[in-house]
């Protein structure tokens, strides 16, 4: 190319050539991006990119080998710096990359690099052990909820080698997800306890306090889940019927309508109720202190309406509003105070003197309603709760605490209440809660933290089986069976230690030996044990009747450390768990029960007598006949078992109840027996 040019013209020849430059990047750039059209590819690079689980705070687990991993370009190499040492490897076709650390001991914190295209430096690592924490709601639940049991702990909290990871809920039923919702690793402090799994903490400070190395939790855990939604496609397949209902699942345009047609159906509902409530569009509203409601008629809280004499409450669901009027000494009036509502069956919204208070949209969490200051009046005062009950027993549950705090001082609001119907509605069905269908929290939630490595798993999960407690120990083996094949080498131990929550007691207690689906599924998880690796708290002296959320999470925590430390950390003295039936013999019209975890020596709690236990013969008809209660009594390390009416006794149980009230077999360290069933077979 021949131009001709104006002597001493330096400015022309630049301009010149960046504009040739320029036209042909230009030209390239297009080529580039029509080939890119025509592939089907955008030829973008991307940064190396690390899983939302490595990242700064996080627990590596010790003494195991430790699998670092991410996303890149094809072919890009990545260099992993990790204590003075690199280690590197070329991304995949599919754009991952892994690298292999070798095994650290317990320390922190450190720091790590990762390069690639872009450089990436993680800092305030520990190596420790990193338990994952699963299961329903008892797992799921944070320190928040049980804040009145621990405030002073709460307020105090400065462990900053116990951390979390948290999960956040998510279910899949295509393709399994390449990675966890976004998280972060936070270490306990007063500021960030109130998040973690109460179960989870309490069972990590008794780890740390004992063995002084980091603890890392990885809270997987979804209230109200049931054990199939944990299995992985494979496992499934053991199961047809949850199987079947997977492969529904996976068309998303099926779970696209369902979701629809339920947002729909609550919605009418609720608008329907909230036009159609009298409380609300009258003259004046009914949480007007001012509104005249001396006509109400009166019930006693708590309660549920249902079992009132009046009939047009026997079923119904809708709207109820009730109003009681109290008085505040001049002393505490205009102070700051705290309206505790115990649990209300479905929602509720209060109105302290006619302004909100709170709210809050499901029957379990405690209601606690803060009060500002200049909230209360001196002499009367009203207060009116409306509440929505979309479908069975709507109320108050009882026993529980009802009253206000303020100055230091307790108003009890239990007692004789107003009430009155605001609006009647047919019962709302239920929407599909598609986290409980079988696999996707498996696909949604633990397959992603896979190749993560962690010391085991603890477990707190079943109520959601209870009315399916005879498919439990299937079910229940599967999760086992099926984590721990997928994890199989990311782990120190093989098969990784796998601890779990014997279902506390609840619901109302029977006064005679009945079947109980609550003591099917307990017995499901006490034969569980059968499996390797494996251990159980009992928690069945731990509940509350009226809260399938019992409290106190400290003693499962603790319990479930020390099953820890015979399963996972190899403990040969001491004993860490209560007694646990082993076997059982005929002694003429006895029954003699021997037992393992005896530690001391047995011993009945609370009473000289032994409780809830009780036996059967076998009837005439081969049949087994009806439990009645026993006598027993502790002969050293055995247990012996009676009735006078039953001659040739073939079978017991021990605690055989929703709410065994009573139940006192323990072991001199303090530790609750399993409840248990038994029966020594019949030769015919």
């Amino acid at each position: 190319m021949n131009r001709t040019l104006p002597a001493g013209s330096v400015g022309s020849v630049f301009s010149l050539f960046m504009n040739y430059c320029m036209q042909t990047f230009t030209i390239r750039l297009l080529v580039l991006w029509l080939v890119g059209i025509s592939l089907g590819v955008t030829p973008v690079r991307a940064d190396v990119r690390l899983p939302k689980l490595i990242t700064d705070g996080m627990v590596l687990q010790r003494d195991v080998p430790l699998n670092i991993w991410g996303w890149a370009d094809p072919g890009e190499v990545v260099t992993v710096l990790w204590a003075g040492k690199s280690y590197r490897a070329t991304t995949g076709p599919d754009r991952t990359w892994q690298v292999q650390l070798p095994a650290q001991r317990a320390g922190g914190p450190y720091s790590m690099t990762i390069e690639g295209r872009n450089t990436l430096t993680l800092t305030d690592l520990l190596v420790g052990d990193v338990w994952l924490c699963s299961g329903q709601s008892n797992m799921e639940l944070p320190m928040n909820r049980v804040v009145d049991l621990y405030a002073d702990l709460m307020a105090t909290a400065n462990y900053p080698t116990i951390r979390q990871f948290n999960v956040p809920t998510r279910y899949s039923f295509g393709a399994v997800p390449d990675d966890v919702p976004p998280g972060r690793w936070e270490a306990v402090t007063p500021k960030t306890i109130g998040t973690f799994t109460a179960v989870g903490f309490f069972f990590a400070k008794s780890l740390h306090e004992k063995y002084g190395v980091p603890i890392g939790l990885i809270k997987a855990s979804v209230g109200g889940s049931p054990a199939e939604a944990w299995l992985s496609d494979d496992a499934l397949k053991a199961f047809p019927v949850h199987e079947a209902v997977a492969q529904k699942m996976a068309d998303s345009a099926y779970v696209a309508r369902i979701r629809q047609a339920d947002d729909a159906r609550s919605r009418i509902w609720y608008t329907q109720l909230g036009q159609t409530d009298k409380g609300r569009h009258g003259a004046q509203p009914w949480f007007d202190p001012a509104y005249d409601a001396s006509r109400w008629p009166r019930m006693n809280l708590p309660g549920y309406w249902a079992d009132e004499p009046d009939p047009a409450l026997k079923k119904l669901n809708g709207v109820v509003w009730f109003r009681k009027e109290f008085d505040v000494p001049a002393a505490l009036a205009g102070q700051p105070a705290r309206l505790r509502l115990g649990t209300i069956v479905d929602r509720d919204s209060a109105y302290l003197n006619g302004t909100f208070v709170g709210t809050i949209g499901y029957q379990y969490p405690p209601r606690k309603y803060d009060i500002p200051a200049g909230g209360l009046r001196p002499g009367k005062n009203t207060l009116v709760v409306r509440v929505i009950n979309n479908i069975g027993r709507g109320g108050f549950t009882p026993d529980k605490p009802y009253q206000l705090e303020v100055g230091g001082q307790v108003i009890d609001l239990k007692g004789s209440w107003q009430y009155q119907v605001g609006a009647e509605a047919q019962p709302l069905q239920p929407q599909t809660f598609f986290q409980y269908m079988p696999g996707g929290l498996y696909k949604g939630m633990i397959a992603p933290l896979l190749p993560y490595a962690f010391k085991g798993v603890i477990w707190y999960q079943g109520e959601s089986n209870v009315s399916r407690a005879t498919e439990y120990r299937d079910l229940f083996s599967a999760v086992i069976s099926d984590w721990r094949g997928h994890w199989q080498g990311a782990t120190p131990q093989a098969p990784f230690p796998f601890l779990f929550v014997q279902l506390a007691n609840y619901l109302p207690v029977q006064k005679d030996p009945v079947d109980s689906d609550w003591a099917q599924l307990r017995e499901a998880q006490r034969q569980t044990l059968a499996l390797p690796n494996t251990g159980m708290a009992v928690a069945i002296d731990l509940g509350e009747w009226n809260d399938i959320h019992p409290l106190n999470k400290a003693d499962v925590g603790k319990r479930l450390a020390l099953a820890a430390e015979r399963v996972a950390y190899g403990t040969k003295t001491g004993v860490t768990s209560g007694p646990v039936f082993a076997s059982m013999r005929q002694k003429g019209n006895r029954l003699v029960l021997r037992f393992r975890e005896t530690g001391g020596g047995l011993v009945s709690r609370n009473s000289p007598a032994l409780k809830q236990f009780a036996v059967a013969e076998m009837g005439p008809d081969g049949k087994l006949g009806p439990y009645v209660w026993a006598t027993a009594r502790i002969r050293g390390k055995t247990v012996e078992v009676w009735h006078d009416a039953v001659r040739r006794p073939v079978a017991v149980r021990y605690a055989w109840a929703d709410n065994p009230e009573g139940a006192n077999l323990y072991n001199r360290e303090g530790l609750p027996a399993s409840p248990f069933a038994a029966q020594l077979p019949v030769s015919r």
